[in-house]
Parts: C-alpha cells; structure tokens; sequence
C-alpha cells in the first residue's frame, strides 16, 4: 500500500510540475506578445505623427508656392527685375479640356512607341 500511495504522489507531483511548466510558458508567451504590441503600437504612433509632420509641411510649401505665382507677385518681380513682361494674350493660352493625366500618358507612349508604328521593309538580294 505505501508503493501505490508513493506512486500515486510521484504521479500527483509530475501533473503539478508539467502543469505549472505550461502555465508558466502560456504567461511568458502572453507578456511577450504584449510587449510585441506595445512596441508596434508605439511604431505606429511614431508614423502617424511623422505624417502629420509632413502633411503640415506640404501645405505650408503649397502656401508658398501659390503666394509666388500670384499675379500680384509676378508683377512685383518684373518690375523690381525690369524683365518688361506684358500679360499673355488668348492666342499664346492653350486650354486643354481632356483629362491630363491621360494626355500625358498619350504623349508618353507617342514618343515611346512611334517608331514601332512605322513600317517595315524588307529587301532580300537573291545573289547573297
């Protein structure tokens, strides 16, 4: 009787010690994963306000720009630059109706592919 009380404790004392392995492993696991969390989450807070950076610099760049083509800076620069500039008249404006972006895609492949639309010719010499 003392053996099987024994082996029944030995049994007893392995479950405990491979339950709290695994129990223990399972909590590492969720800490880890945890600090994986964190860690891209602070990542991810670190972008969105790189972005924000950046779209407050683009806009302040845009500002600047469009303050330049105004048509009162213009005419500062002319004058203080003496370039005797005049006002474009409607023959020298060209007004383009269609989308730009395909128009550009068109004039890109015109450029690219005219040559293939040319024809080919052949001469075969018979005597070679």
């Amino acid at each position: 009787m003392k053996r099987n009380t024994q082996a029944f404790l030995n049994q007893l004392l392995i479950c405990i010690l491979v339950t709290t392995c695994c129990g223990g492993s399972v909590g590492l696991g969720i800490v880890w994963m945890r600090h994986q969390i964190s860690i891209v989450a602070n990542t991810n807070r670190a972008l969105a306000a790189r972005v924000v950076e950046l779209e407050r610099f683009i806009a302040e760049k845009r500002i600047l720009v469009e303050s330049a083509q105004s048509p009162e800076e213009l005419r500062r620069l002319n004058s203080t630059f003496g370039l005797g500039l005049g006002p474009a008249s409607d023959t020298q404006v060209v007004r383009v109706t269609e989308d730009p972006v395909r128009r550009m895609v068109a004039r890109a492949n015109r450029e690219l592919f005219g040559e293939a639309s040319l024809p080919i010719t052949l001469s075969l010499n018979p005597t070679h």
